[in-house]
This record gives structure tokens, sequence and C-alpha cells, in this order.
């Protein structure tokens, strides 16, 4: 079998060589002829298609290690997938060895101190689950089925961000194999500056195999949900959007989406795939204030669909599930806001109504709060300044479609990047965006970057991702 290395060029393993390889792991070695490849080759954006060499479905952390070494020893490009969801589709690689952490989903849960540990196969939905048992949330993401590895290492952030800053702030450990095939843990106490590196530096000085995240009282319910309204009352719902935000607590997040409406149950068919304005909310503290607080909201102009109501915490983290399912093709364009500006609400309005595609949308996602509290020297995903999140989300079937779709996101970001703080998320930059772009998502933060992985990863053996080279 041919595999890759890391030079670009070929390597042929043999049989026997591989027989020693699957000898020593508890996880699956899979092949292109094998039934699971698939599943584990193709990752949530479809415009990403790659084929590795083979793929290991690590079971544990010794497969882990086991792979490492192997790939060391045979001088093997490594890509490493846990849940899949990055929309560059860093878990994978042509002609790579990939590690599938998949089957890595166990998460235990430390009432005492608070602290959930989860393995890096673990989607935002298996921690939710188990911590919500004990009246307890993490700061994660908004889409149940995203990886909470690739989310947390670019950062990440959701509905309790404003309470408690960026997923990565809330990190209190990982363990982490390192390019040497070793298992060493990363804290404030041990390994600082690669747990430094790996609060949101992109994660490429390693392969994380669990995290222990900080925990926060969440009772079983919050009041979160959407309202929509058709594209016609847009003026009056982002001046709206723009008042709460102004004033709004930490226990409020709102976001706002413009977009052809969703055949979603919700909403009267007869609104399906037309132009809506929709407003998301998020109350995670007291749950009568919260009614009075996103009254304004229920009772603006006539809404086409209401769903903003109590509810469980789990049931709104998998609310969007929906409109983000693996399989469809998808392309970004992103950018850190200091406020929503009157200038920049025509241009969301302009822009979503040329929109070609009934997945995609404009959306404004409120961050400011805990996470601006802190110095962007306090970890690698900087971006103190950002209040708001302002995602170009491209989403369509058909690859006919691709340069059309494409082209509605760009030409939306280069109207309205200038409203930017300058800064964007990692984690939602696209396969052809260049260095540029990493500088504004992590800015001075590089240089450090690059020091700390010229310590734990100077031949560069993890390189397949947002790759930070290192400096010697």
């Amino acid at each position: 079998m041919k595999v890759k290395t890391l030079s670009g060029s070929e390597v042929e393993l043999s049989q026997q060589e591989l027989d020693g390889l699957k000898s020593k792991l508890n996880g699956l070695l899979i092949f292109a002829c094998d039934s699971e490849y698939e599943e584990s080759r193709t990752v949530w954006n479809a415009m990403i298609d790659h084929y590795p060499a083979f793929v290991v479905r690590c079971i544990g952390v010794g497969d882990v290690m086991t792979c490492v070494q192997f790939a060391r020893e045979h001088d093997l490009l490594l890509c490493v997938k846990g849940g899949g969801h990055n929309i560059a589709g860093l878990a994978t690689a042509d002609g790579a060895m990939m590690l599938d952490m998949s089957l890595m989903r166990g998460v235990w849960v430390d009432v005492k101190t608070k602290v959930a540990h989860a393995q890096a196969g673990c989607l935002l939905g298996d921690v939710d689950r188990e911590t919500q048992v004990h009246n307890l949330a993490a700061v994660l993401g908004f889409v149940s089925r995203t990886g909470i590895t690739g989310l947390t290492l670019g950062g990440g952030f959701g509905y309790l961000t404003r309470r408690w800053g960026w997923a990565s702030d809330n990190v209190v450990g990982m363990d982490v194999v390192t390019a040497e095939g070793k298992l060493v843990h990363a804290s404030e106490q041990e390994n600082s500056d690669l747990f430094w590196g790996l609060r949101g530096g992109g994660g490429n000085f390693g392969v994380v195999t669990g995290i222990d995240y900080k925990l926060y009282p969440l009772g079983e319910e919050i009041i979160g949900g959407p309202v929509a309204w058709p594209a016609s009352e847009a003026p009056n719902v982002l001046k709206l959007y723009r008042e709460l935000t102004e004033n709004a607590p930490p226990e409020l997040t709102l976001a706002l989406l413009m977009r052809p409406a969703p055949p979603a149950p919700w909403l009267p068919k007869e609104y399906h795939g037309k132009p809506v304005v929709i407003m998301l909310a998020c109350y995670s503290g007291d749950l009568e204030l919260g009614e009075k607080i996103i009254a304004p909201i229920k009772s603006l102009g006539n809404p086409i669909g209401d769903i903003l109501m109590r509810r469980p915490y789990t049931q709104l983290q998998s609310l969007l599930d929906a409109t983000q399912p693996k399989g469809r093709r998808y392309y970004w364009k992103s950018e850190y806001l200091p406020a929503v500006e009157d200038n920049l609400c025509q241009k969301v309005m302009d822009h979503a109504a040329q929109i070609p595609s009934p997945h995609s949308a404009v959306i404004l996602f409120h961050l400011a709060g805990a996470l601006n509290r802190l110095e962007d020297e306090h970890s690698p995903v900087g971006n103190r300044n950002a209040h708001f999140v302002l995602n170009l989300a491209g989403s369509w079937e058909d690859e006919n479609d691709d340069l059309q779709n494409i082209d509605w996101a760009r030409r939306a970001w280069e109207d309205m990047k200038s409203f930017s703080t300058g800064g964007t998320y990692i984690n939602f930059l696209v396969e052809d965006e260049g260095p540029e772009r990493m500088e504004a998502a992590l800015g001075k933060g590089l240089k450090r970057l690059s020091e700390i992985k010229a310590k734990w990863d100077p031949e560069n053996v993890f390189r397949t991702n947002r790759n930070i080279k290192p400096l010697y």
C-alpha cells in the first residue's frame, strides 16, 4: 500500500507492516475496500472530498500513541478526525494515515469539582447530555453534532459565551499525545506553554485525546428558540436586535438570521423558501425575569412563527442541527464586529435578498461579555475586542452551483468586511484562505505559537490542519 509521507512523496507499506500495526491496536484498521471507510473518510462539508490511504478508528489513548509512533517510524502524513465538522475539512487528507476518534466518546462528570472530562471524539451533544444530568453545563457551541475538540482548539463560542467566555477559556486541562508518541497532560500547572497554545491556537501541536471543562450551574430549563417574521419586517427586527444587545444581561444571547425560510414545521408552508428574518434567543438565568426580557421579541410586529419558550437546554443545543446536515456543500466568510451599525444593517438586508440557495443565511451572533474582560495575551484565540460575529453562511446541494454560491459569499464579505474589528474566527476559515487570514484570527499570538510548535513538534508532524510552522 502506498501512503503519502511528510515530504509529499509516497512510501510503500508492506502487508507485514500493516499487520504489525493491526496487532497493536484495540480499534479498527480500515481500508478503502472496507464498508466503514466511506463513513470515516467523509466530513461534514461535501466540498471536501479527500481519500486517506487508510484509517485507524481509535478506541483509546493507547491506540493514538501506537499510531503516532507508527507514523513517525514510517514518516507518514497524519490527519486527525474528531467530529469532522470543520468547514475547511482539516480532518482529512489524500493519501494520509487518518486517526478517526469517533469511538472515543466517553464523558465523566465530577460534580464536586464541577469539571467534566470528555474524550476527543465527543460531540457537543454527548457533553451536554451528561452534564445536564447534574444541572451543569460546559461552554460549547450551538450545533450538537459538532466535535468538541476542533471547536475548543479554535476557541469556540455558543449560547453561554457571553456569560463565561470562549469555550477554550473554560478548559482546565488537556491530555495530549505528542509528536514523539508520548502522553502528557497540559494545564496551568503542567506543560503550561503547550496548554496556552492549545486554547485557541488551532491545535497542530499534538493529538488531543481528552479535555477537562469547567462546568457551570444551569438548570433543566432555559428560555430559548426562534421567532420569525417576513423579510419585509427586517428593519424593525434589526432595530430591536440592536437595542436588546446593547443592554442585554450576560444571561441573554441573541442571534439574528436572514435567509429563505426553511421547511420547518413551526413555519407556515406558504412561507417556505421565502425570505424571512429570524431572531434566535437563549436566556439562561431566572426564568420569570427572562420572560419579561424576551417579551419585546415576541410582541414585535406579526411573527409568522414563534417557538421561543421554556425548554431543556439540550433541546436548544440541537435546534439548529437540521440546518447543518452532513453532506451538504458549505462555503463561509466571517468577521468579528465591534458593533452592529446602521450601514451594516442595510448591507445585511441587501445581501440576504441576493442569497442564491434555499439553505444559505446572513447571521449576526452576539458575543460581548466575559470574553472582553480578559487580555488578548490570555490565550491565542485573542480577539477580546469582538462583540459580534458576522457569518455569511453559504450552503447548497449541487456542485454545479458552487461558483454562484461562493461568489455570493465573497461579494457580501467584500462589501461588509470594512465593519470588522480586523479579526476573524479560525474555525470559520475555509480551505482557500491564506496566511493573512490566519493572522487575522491569531494576531500577535502567532509568534509565540510558532515557538511552542518548535518545542513540541519541531519536525512539523502535525501539519494537515491550520499549520503553524516551527520558529527556531
